[in-house]
């Protein structure tokens, strides 16, 4: 329990992350101990250990070092720390006053070179950021200088601070043996170095000032775009991107890449590329509002919008198309039935009970704005009669988060998650555990139920045959390794500022989805073979995906989110938590998901009997509530979703495009009258 505590506290993984600190600390706290005793031997072992140290912590444990940050201990303050224990060290062993003043005035150039460095550095950054950042167009004629090369640009300041270590060693065997040619030989190497690093630097500064300017960068952008000439633009914005929110983004874009029209992704935060997953499609990034307003969009003539920010405004104000708000998931949450979605002129809803909820919350949207669309991604969702069971029952238990406020809290981690996960284990089912990206974001309480519940399933996996699934896990590392290596290059994620990225994007392959959906279904192959099919699953990445956990999975315990009503596809059972024990009625006609759902209550004492619906097959009586609501919810099977949602777009732009039509010739009649006006006049 204490290692947890402190596990928790340092922020790091286990107890060899754990050791590693304290041999950091002690490397610290032993420098001023030796360099005043003197200790010359005492001194250069801890300056080698806290040099290690600091070094494998940095890979090993980086939230421990950004915790030092927040404490003003940064690398660069720990580095200084070092030095002057040094000196210390060398004034109390009566070295020469030649030798630490030397060492002072060459350790002191160091420092002014790296914040030399550190500037030019930043100089460099500012040059090469541009106005957009462009995948999958062709931007080989931009004139987009090649990047430093990753020996000056990448962890520049570890590899700069380290440059002290010639001076270091050499001051310490000048130290020990008596003679000063070693700290000579030490001292020159790190001015040396210093100076040949800061040299390389400014050659690189030279090129950056080469840059296209922001005009000549939007000017090739939109040659392109005119030369694709989209027709559909998914647009994508969040205050804080991270992989916890391109979720949205990525759910649609094999829908997008199915449909007859042209599509086009537009995203306004830089982080975004680093998250997108593979596609043909055209992308673009646009951060400022001003430059999205120059991007050739002229033939867009629908926009989908799958979530609601602020910056949606930046788009909504082109009238020549029409906004949709598509959503990423339905849901019963108040997300899924938002007033703000007044502001778009269609929403899309998977089935009937999407249009049912917007009509419940009465915010004066009309009928005829509301189309039922199915949901396209659903496809790879395997149904409950093609299901093979294995030895133990297998049940899915992935909560949702605690929301951005109180009054939109549904997570079931801070009230029952805990005694949930030790009744299943208790039941001697597998469970497969997948919390929202976001749980722990905003609520300490549910960052600690998080916590409890990995910790119990730990424990739990190591006395199930732990050693040799331990022994097979790591025997399939450097396969699934390789697979993600090669998913990441099809995916389009280069190494490399985006100044880089927009220089070497090209005009992709379409063939390349073929080898994507193989290597993914490897992925998804090896990954659960290795696992065996006894052991428990946290599932915290991007891979294994959601839909391959329901495929895992005989049941789900979820709250009142959209991978419920995604869930539902599967006619598989499914659970839903009355965390606050609601009434029964009152709970199923407050969520519509609950129509299908097996009930659990606060103190899970219905679960022996849920589980029967696993266990016992033919015992599963909402199995007809379920089919039921699989259509009200998701709509019909036929037509397919995509068919569906493709002639939803169609019809669309249809309509934009006779609008558009109807304007400019409203706008032409006037003119030519006015025209024949003049030639009477003059006539």
């Amino acid at each position: 329990m204490m290692i947890r505590w402190l596990c928790g506290v340092l922020r790091v993984r286990g107890k060899t992350d754990l050791l590693l600190v304290f041999l950091f600390a002690a490397g610290f706290t032993a420098l001023p101990v030796f360099a005043l005793l003197p200790s010359l031997w005492g001194f250069a072992v801890a300056s080698a250990v806290s040099y290690a140290a600091d070094e494998v912590l940095h890979v090993r444990a980086p939230n421990f070092v950004r915790r030092l940050a927040t404490l003003q201990l940064t690398r660069t303050l720990r580095f200084a720390v070092r030095t002057v224990m040094l000196l210390a060290l060398a004034e109390r062993m009566d070295a020469p006053e030649t030798v630490p003043v030397a060492a002072l005035a060459v350790l002191s150039g160091h420092f002014a070179l790296v914040m030399l460095y550190t500037a030019v550095h930043h100089a460099i950054r500012r040059r090469r950021m541009l106005p957009v950042i462009v995948r999958n167009l062709d931007m080989s004629e931009a004139g987009i200088p090649q990047q430093p090369p990753a020996l000056l640009h990448r962890r520049y300041l570890r590899k700069l601070l380290h440059l002290d270590v010639p001076a270091h060693a050499g001051l310490l065997a000048a130290l020990a043996a008596g003679t000063w040619y070693p700290a000579q030989l030490g001292y020159a190497l790190t001015a040396g170095l210093s100076v040949a690093a800061v040299v390389a630097v400014l050659g690189q500064l030279r090129r950056a000032r080469r840059m296209p300017s922001r005009d000549a960068v939007l000017g090739e952008v939109n040659r392109q775009l005119a030369g694709y000439r989209p027709e559909v633009a998914l647009y994508f914005s969040f205050a804080s991107v991270s992989r916890d929110f391109m979720y949205q983004v990525n759910m649609w874009i094999e829908t997008l890449e199915q449909l007859d029209r042209r599509p086009v992704i537009i995203l306004r935060e830089r982080a975004s590329f680093r998250y997108l997953s593979r596609t043909w499609i055209p992308v673009v990034c646009v951060p400022k509002a001003d430059d999205l307003a120059q991007l050739e969009l002229s033939g867009v003539r629908v926009v989908l919008y799958p979530g609601n920010a602020g910056k949606n405004v930046h788009m909504l104000r082109v009238a020549e198309a029409k906004h949709v708000f598509i959503g990423h998931g339905d849901s019963d949450k108040l997300a899924s039935s938002n007033r703000v979605s007044k502001v778009y002129d269609e929403i899309w809803v998977a089935g009937k009970a999407g249009r049912d909820r917007y009509q419940r919350v009465r915010h004066a949207i009309s009928d005829e704005a509301i189309v039922e669309v199915g949901r396209p991604q659903l496809t790879p969702i395997r149904l409950h009669a093609d299901h093979a069971p294995g030895p133990l029952p297998v049940v899915l238990y992935a909560p949702t988060w605690e929301g951005w406020s109180d009054d939109d809290c549904h997570t079931s981690l801070i009230p029952m998650g805990v005694t949930l996960v030790e009744k299943l284990l208790a039941e001697n089912v597998r469970v497969i555990y997948k919390p929202h990206p976001l749980t722990g974001k905003r609520s300490r309480e549910a960052a600690e139920a998080d916590r409890a519940v990995r910790e119990l399933l730990r424990a739990d996996n190591a006395r199930r045959d732990a050693e040799r699934t331990e022994a097979a896990i790591a025997a399939a590392r450097p396969r699934l390794a390789e697979i993600q290596a090669r998913l990441d290059e099809l995916a389009g994620r280069q190494r490399g500022d985006d100044a880089q990225q927009t220089r070497q994007a090209r005009v992709p392959d379409r063939e390349g989805a073929a080898e994507w959906h193989a290597l993914r279904a490897e992925w998804h192959r090896v990954f659960w073979e290795s696992r065996g099919e006894l052991r428990h699953h946290v599932i915290l990445k991007q891979l294994p995906t959601l839909y391959e956990c329901f495929n895992q999975a005989d049941m789900l315990i979820s709250d009142v989110s959209s991978v419920v009503a995604d869930f539902v596809a599967s006619l598989k059972p499914y659970v839903l938590t009355n965390a606050h024990d609601l009434p029964e009625e009152e709970f199923r006609a407050a969520y519509t998901t609950a129509g299908g759902a097996y009930l659990l209550d606060r103190a899970c004492t219905r679960l022996p009997e849920i589980l029967r619906a696993v266990r016992e097959p033919r015992h599963d009586p909402m199995a007809a509530e379920r089919r039921t609501l699989k259509e009200y919810v998701l709509g019909p099977d036929h037509p397919t979703s995509m068919e569906r949602f493709n002639q939803a777009v169609n019809a669309l732009a249809d309509k934009a495009e006779a609008e558009r039509s109807a304007a400019g010739r409203a706008e032409a009649e006037p003119s030519a009258a006015r025209a024949d006006l003049q030639r009477i006049a003059v006539g």
